[in-house]
């Protein structure tokens, strides 16, 4: 099968597609042909060898997928052969096919389609775990997104939405803020302006908001927490500016506010009960129709590495996906 390869942590133009063998089933996987996989942050990270954990070269790339199902081992009754299915594994996505444990699959509903299915699990999981069950965010608070349309950001502008909150989105340009309000955001915010934070207390009535959902990191969220409403959680996502912020201990004193950790890997292992409750509602959502996850620019297998470059850059609107299917 083609699969994209990395054999020495490089830059994403030193990784290629090669042939490689198709993954067998060891007892309890199953084996997914792939239509969509989706390349994020993380995923870049990887590649170069930068994430928090390193996968032992050489490996395939890609933790999101969206596919049929291939072939399932023996003592696998939960699908079968030509069933709709998406998941998450460690490494393996960008390429034709993998091989997983069945846990790793769920459902895709038949009318949600592979690109789709591919951007939804670790954003949307993202999102609601931390809007959820990290922060409370209660009906008619407000709740202010950075990087409002990226994957994750768009993702937590949705369901701010449904949970009933009102957002502010925070995007650098024009083009991102207009995407974020085609998604639900109420209102949006240039964060690259001097006076953002000015702006900021006039659209909040001087009460700043509620929730801060930050996958940013950077200057950007030592200014949004000086703005945060008395009693507000900020909520730490990410690190997409590339620097992480020192926050002085005297500001949370000052604001009664709450700096609260969200680490999507950790979930399911310290939280399983959360883990399957917070799941149980965005599937609900999805087969209902209530949440349509947002697919960003979809780029062909032989052009994978366009998705890394967009993504990296912080142009992209959504979440990256590369179409195999």
């Amino acid at each position: 099968m083609k699969a994209v390869v990395v054999e020495n942590y490089n830059s994403i133009d030193g990784i290629s597609i090669k042939e490689i063998d198709t993954p067998g089933l060891a007892a309890g996987e199953v084996r997914v042909r792939i239509g969509a996989a989706a390349v994020g942050f993380v995923d870049g990270l990887k590649v170069q060898g930068l994430y928090q954990t390193k996968d032992p070269l050489p490996f395939v790339p890609g933790t999101e997928f969206a596919g049929t199902v291939d072939a399932v081992a023996d003592n696998v009754g939960t699908f079968k052969s030509g069933m709709p299915v998406i998941g998450m594994a460690r490494s393996g996505a960008l390429a034709e096919y993998i091989a997983v444990p069945s846990a790793a699959l769920k459902h895709l509903p038949p009318q949600v389609p592979f690109e789709a299915g591919a951007s939804f699990q670790a954003n949307y999981l993202t999102g609601l775990y931390a809007l959820d069950a990290r922060a409370a965010l209660r009906e008619g608070e407000i709740l202010l997104v950075l990087g409002a349309a990226g994957g994750v950001g768009i993702a937590a502008v949705q369901i701010g939405k449904l949970m009933g909150a009102r957002v502010i989105a925070a995007a650098s340009t024009p083009e991102k803020r207009e995407f974020a309000v085609q998604h639900g955001a109420d209102q949006t915010i240039d964060y690259t302006q001097a006076d953002w934070r000015e702006t900021l207390k006039e659209l909040t009535g001087g009460h700043g908001p509620d929730v801060i959902f930050d996958p940013v990191g950077g200057e950007v969220s030592l200014q949004a927490f000086r703005s945060i409403a008395w009693r507000g959680r900020h909520l730490v996502v990410g690190f997409a500016s590339g620097t992480i912020p020192a926050l002085a201990f005297n500001l949370p004193l000052l604001k009664g506010g709450a700096l609260l950790g969200v680490d999507l890997a950790q979930i399911q292992k310290r939280e399983p009960e959360t883990h399957t409750r917070l799941m149980a509602q965005l599937f609900d959502w999805l087969a209902s129709g209530k949440l349509q996850p947002v697919v960003g620019k979809i780029v062909p297998f032989e052009n994978f590495r366009e998705a890394f470059k967009t993504m990296q850059s912080r142009s992209a609107l959504g979440k990256m996906i590369v179409k195999l299917g």
